[in-house]
């Protein structure tokens, strides 16, 4: 089983949403296994009611979710790390500096990904991860906020809403890639 780890602030929307999406948009029987955890997450089971039904509307599934804090463990047994902002995948890399070449940002991945050479070993996810680490300051940057997926922590339910529908439609490039289809540029 290949691990991918979405990491962002509470557990409890971005990471949790990126999780599960994942989980759903891969072909049934899949080695990716989906998980997620919270820079400042404390333990605790179930989603978040608004986030679930978001979540459910978009074709995932809610159930046996719970919401756990980030640790090295996660972070260094994990194939791919995704952080949902710059500050979230800076936090994986403190833990296990070890992960440098396997954490980004969701988008950030999705980005570098965008005109990658295929992998070498078939598409393996080490192989697609090893391509995309190699892309690395060999492409033009970005503003660094253009690599975040804005919280919606407090802000009204649009904005939640709207965090969802970005999340899925980087999942689901972020699936093309996993799944050997590439990325849409």
């Amino acid at each position: 089983m290949t691990r991918v780890l979405f990491v962002c602030t509470g557990n409890v929307h971005r990471s949790a949403l990126a999780e599960r999406l994942l989980a759903a948009r891969l072909r049934p029987g899949s080695a990716v296994r989906s998980e997620s955890a919270g820079t400042q997450a404390w333990p605790r089971a179930g989603m978040e009611h608004a986030t679930r039904a978001l979540l459910e509307e978009l074709g995932g599934d809610g159930a046996g979710f719970a919401a756990r804090p980030l640790g090295a463990a996660l972070v260094a047994d994990a194939a791919l790390v995704l952080g949902l902002a710059r500050e979230h995948r800076e936090a994986a890399v403190r833990l296990a500096p070890v992960a440098l070449r396997r954490c980004f940002t969701l988008k950030e991945f999705v980005r570098l990904a965008a005109g990658a050479p295929a992998a070498p070993d078939g598409g393996r996810i080490d192989g697609v991860v090893a391509a995309v680490a190699a892309r690395r300051g060999r492409v033009a940057p970005v503003e660094p906020h253009e690599d975040d997926i804005a919280d919606p922590w407090g802000r009204p339910h649009h904005e939640l809403q709207g965090c969802a529908r970005e999340i899925d439609g980087q999942v689901t490039r972020l699936v093309r890639l996993l799944e050997g289809a590439g990325v849409d540029a």
